[in-house]
């Protein structure tokens, strides 16, 4: 008699991951992470890591990835310092891109890896590329003009979002050189809606994405940090998705 079949994921290597950050965010991937082969061996929050003190070769011994959701502030030392230690790393962390110059040359130079976006949900990226492609269709038609809107809960830091500002930069480098209207609200507890419009006289065109909860955000960092382990390079969440960044 053949003996059955093995389990997929009992076959697998159970990989070690850390938390650089464990507010909301990081409870849920912490939740969700067997779903995708992880282990949480570390939690780093703000008590365990200011100024990027728990980022240590000790603390990190073992880490097969780690999944960075911190603060504006502090997510540039944490994430070089990761790419310090060579730790595969993921950041949904938004608010800090003015430092990307400065982690990616980290990243390079310690033959790092790592992946970041504004926003790890799929539905987003597909929405941006949506986005990028209607700016191209419109950028010569020059009755419609355009708008990008978003809101959130009245706790998150940025306005406009990061996922925001990532949204206007593919209408942008889609071609579309016309003034692009962009406003944010903030208020009570929302997820999360993106907008993104186009009007003339004539008719509207609307997109738009709304999140119903972190739990997408959390399997997209997830599905990235399986992704990254092996690579080196700084990458986008369209990279993991799709091959390509816009």
């Amino acid at each position: 008699m053949s003996s059955p079949e093995p389990n997929t994921m009992e076959t697998q290597k159970i990989k070690n991951l850390a938390l650089v950050g464990y507010g909301k965010m990081g409870r849920m991937i912490e939740q969700l992470a067997p779903e995708f082969g992880f282990h949480v061996m570390l939690r780093l929050d703000v008590q365990d890591n200011e100024g990027g003190q728990g980022i240590t070769a000790g603390n990190l011994c073992g880490a097969d990835a780690a999944i960075e959701f911190s603060t504006p502030e502090t997510a540039p030392t944490n994430l070089i310092r990761l790419a310090g230690l060579r730790v595969p790393t993921v950041t949904g962390t938004t608010g800090w891109l003015k430092h990307l110059p400065a982690v990616t040359e980290a990243v390079e130079q310690n033959s790092a890896g790592l992946v970041w976006s504004p926003n790890f949900s799929t539905g987003v990226a597909v929405f941006r590329r949506l986005a990028s492609v209607a700016a191209e269709l419109l950028r010569d038609e020059n009755e419609y003009g355009a708008w990008a809107w978003e809101i959130h809960h009245d706790q998150k830091k940025d306005a406009p979002s990061g996922t925001l500002i990532h949204l206007v930069e593919a209408m942008r480098s889609a071609g579309y050189s016309r003034n692009i209207d962009v406003s944010s609200n903030r208020a009570g507890k929302h997820p999360g809606t993106h907008e993104v419009g186009f009007d003339s006289a004539a008719d509207t065109i609307t997109l738009r994405h709304v999140a119903r909860s972190r739990e997408g955000f959390a399997r997209g960092a997830l599905r990235s940090a399986q992704w990254i382990i092996g690579k080196t390079g700084v990458h986008s969440f369209e990279e993991v998705l799709f091959g390509s960044a816009l």
